[in-house]
């Protein structure tokens, strides 16, 4: 674990560089990033375990960053996503992993159109608040069993937002959003993802829904809503995913029986949020990210050795 500290808190940052070089590089240059952060109750190396993100950073070439919630600033580990001090842009904990992935960037020369975020529970809560207060850095969100921005203002209206849903409020940006939540969530209402969903899918213009059920091997069955871009006859990305997986509760679909919170069962949340990931980049007409002003209390230079930190 890394050692952070910047003008809006101190955390710990579980970093993975790719095993293997990529494409005949002799070290990772210009990798996608993709920040993970863990649901309550979780820590960096519990999510990374149960997730399987470091398996298929390895796989598929990308830096996987795993900033990690202290008991100092949430009883239960818990990202602050309900709090109005930590729901916006330039402010507590959307900017502290802001700060996070920009000094990543920078360290590792990640490839800045290709720096994504997802989380689970209220990380993915959070994740979204971060991606949306940051549409200049981030480039896609996924949320697993998360809920829409603006669905509480504080802990008791979090618990209420948790039990029976909400509808959250209008999104001001386009923001690419995959969305997994089981369909027998009873510690964050499927309602809730719905929600994400609705909101991202409208922020965009003329989107054509293709609805697609499927099933996992040896596993859960599932129904896959895609909003997609329509070129003629053909359809062309997905800008919005929501995945309802059938007979499945609050745990990361696909995940692995080496981390808490997990649905061995799948479908693969973890590959299903990759591939969503790489059809989406931060175009040139996008504002560039701000430069970063704080500094790792730790080595985070691309010729360290590669692997776990």
């Amino acid at each position: 674990m890394i050692p952070f500290a910047s003008d809006h808190g101190k955390r710990t940052c579980r970093l993975y560089i790719p095993v293997r070089p990529v494409k005949g590089t002799s070290r990772p240059t210009g990798l996608p990033l993709v920040i993970m952060l863990h649901g309550c109750g979780q820590s960096a190396d519990d999510f990374a375990a149960g997730s399987g993100m470091n398996r298929l950073a390895d796989e598929m070439g990308f830096v996987v960053a795993y900033p990690a919630q202290p008991r100092d600033a949430n009883r239960n580990k818990c990202w602050n996503w309900f709090r109005p001090g930590d729901q916006g842009r330039d402010a507590g904990e959307p900017a502290l992993i802001a700060d996070i992935a920009r000094q990543v960037m920078q360290a590792h020369a990640i490839d800045p159109a290709r720096v994504y975020i997802a989380g689970l529970s209220a990380g993915g809560a959070a994740a979204l608040t971060i991606a949306t207060a940051y549409p200049d850095l981030f480039a896609a969100v996924g949320v697993h069993s998360g809920l829409p921005v603006g669905a509480a203002h504080d802990g008791i209206s979090a618990m209420l937002a948790m039990r029976v849903g909400s509808a959250g409020q209008r999104l001001s940006v386009a923001m690419p959003t995959i969305v997994f939540h089981g369909a027998d969530d009873t510690v964050v209402n499927p309602r809730n993802g719905r929600a994400v969903a609705a909101r991202s899918a409208a922020a965009f213009d003329r989107l054509a829904e293709v609805v697609k059920p499927g099933k996992a091997a040896n596993g859960h069955r599932y129904r896959r809503t895609s909003h997609r871009a329509q070129n003629g006859k053909s359809y062309c990305k997905s800008y919005c995913e929501h995945w309802v997986v059938e007979g499945s509760g609050h745990g990361w679909s696909g995940g692995l029986r080496g981390g808490s919170f997990t649905d061995p069962k799948g479908p693969d949340a973890s590959r299903a949020m990759l591939r969503f990931f790489r059809q989406h980049r931060i175009s040139a007409a996008r504002p560039a990210p701000q430069e970063p002003s704080t500094e790792f209390s730790g080595s985070l230079h691309p010729s360290d050795a590669s692997g776990e930190r």
